[in-house]
């Protein structure tokens, strides 16, 4: 009991650091820093960017294995800070929100010609299921061939949810940040798409992603025979 406690809260602590560097910090800076009072529109854009920015280098120098959407979130970060302190039109903004998911739902679907598709990071991964032990009963009942072709389907369903995150992030970026950049306006605005776009965005594709996964899941059990708690990593 002790030692399954002791698993999950480093899992829940770290999530909840990520949440709070990503989305709560920048929002809060972006919101009640940016007047002439506090820090101004520059400086406290460079502030709540440098956060998320700060993080992501640290994980990409403690991962030393950076992920092909983790290196997309950077250069997002990077693009937002650029289209702020360089003053440029704010439909660039919709257009970089929509840009990120779009190219990483693509790569998903390419990802399936290549050694390392990304169907195996976000669902099929070791990290939540035992891989090897799935198969390897895969691999006896003969049924790797097919289920390949389950991989499949679950990548365009996956791939589906990052086509409606694009839809989804380009509407509230066109909706919410109409303000010039480099003003106080500007950065209040792109604080409150920060903390809009999870629950507007990130629900649906949730649900989209839980489609896939319960697909998944019920093609293995049926091409293996194994049991939801025999594929799942033991907590």
């Amino acid at each position: 009991m002790s030692g399954s406690t002791q698993q999950k809260r480093p899992g829940f602590s770290h999530l909840l650091f990520e949440l709070t560097v990503s989305i709560i910090l920048p929002t809060i800076i972006l919101k009640k820093l940016s007047d002439s009072a506090h820090l101004g529109p520059v400086w406290s854009l460079v502030l709540a960017l440098s956060l998320p920015l700060g993080y992501g280098i640290y994980r990409f120098v403690k991962d030393k294995k950076p992920g092909f959407v983790p290196v997309l979130g950077f250069i997002g970060i990077l693009l937002t800070g650029g289209i702020g302190l360089l003053q440029l039109d704010p439909k660039y903004i919709a257009i970089k929100e929509a840009a990120i998911p779009f190219i990483i739902g693509v790569a998903t679907i390419i990802s399936l010609k290549t050694p390392y598709p990304l169907v195996k990071t976000f669902l099929f991964s070791s990290q939540i299921m035992q891989v090897d032990k799935i198969n390897s009963a895969l691999a006896a009942k003969g049924n790797l061939e097919q289920f390949n072709r389950s991989l499949e389907v679950a990548t365009y369903i996956l791939a589906v949810s990052f086509l409606v995150s694009s839809i989804l992030n380009y509407v509230l970026a066109k909706i919410i940040v109409t303000s010039p950049a480099g003003t106080p306006e500007f950065n209040d605005q792109l604080g409150t798409m920060n903390l809009l776009s999870y629950p507007v965005i990130m629900i649906p594709c949730m649900i989209i992603m839980v489609v896939a996964m319960m697909y998944l899941f019920s093609r293995i059990t049926k091409m293996t025979g194994l049991t939801i708690e025999e594929i799942m990593h033991e907590t």
